[in-house]
């Protein structure tokens, strides 16, 4: 545990109850009792941009890619940051550095880097289903057909692979939904 005259000396130097608190491995509280025992007033809070916060989080990988060095959500692990009282998903960030606004959908690297968070990488759900539709252009695939075979419009439901190859968004839920009721009613599925 640090001593009094340890916390004492980074105070006077100017840092933070949090800084010193990493510094030290000790409680930021106990720091602040002790400032506050000795009258050095707090530090005021650097007021970082939302953007100045991320890219302080970052740092490139392979040619091109970044990184999140920050936190992530617990249970999926997806990159996160909190500022000014709200949380945002690294990706969204990403995004709105690279278009100027904020993502529709879900901001997303499309490069294979596994969680980047290069702007140039990140795409929300509309530019991607417009590059993918693009794709499948160029793919020779021409236009997707108006309604699914099981009748689902397109133009709602239609989505595109990261290949160009156009899907139907009802069906997949659908399915999807049909293998976790069989996965619940086979052996294998049986909660005990």
């Amino acid at each position: 545990m640090p001593t009094t005259p340890e916390i004492e000396e980074l105070l006077r130097a100017g840092l933070s109850n949090t800084a010193i608190g990493r510094q030290l491995h000790c409680d930021r509280h106990r720091v602040a009792d002790i400032r506050r025992d000795l009258g050095i007033p707090n530090i005021p809070a650097q007021p970082f941009s939302l953007e100045e916060k991320w890219r302080a989080r970052t740092r490139p990988v392979a040619i091109g890619h970044l990184e999140w060095t920050g936190e992530r959500q617990s249970t999926s692990g997806t990159p996160v940051m909190r500022h000014s009282g709200k949380w945002y998903t690294a990706a969204a960030i990403a995004f709105r550095i690279r278009h100027g606004r904020d993502p529709q959908g879900q901001a997303r690297a499309e490069c294979g880097h596994h969680q980047c968070v290069a702007p140039d990488h990140v795409d929300d759900t509309v530019t991607r289903t417009k590059t993918r539709e693009q794709l499948r252009y160029l793919t020779g695939h021409g236009e997707r057909r108006p309604y699914c075979v099981h009748g689902h419009d397109q133009a709602v439901e239609g989505l595109y692979e990261a290949d160009g190859r156009a899907y139907c968004g009802a069906c997949k839920r659908e399915q999807s939904q049909k293998s976790k009721t069989t996965a619940q009613h086979t052996p294998e599925g049986t909660h005990q």
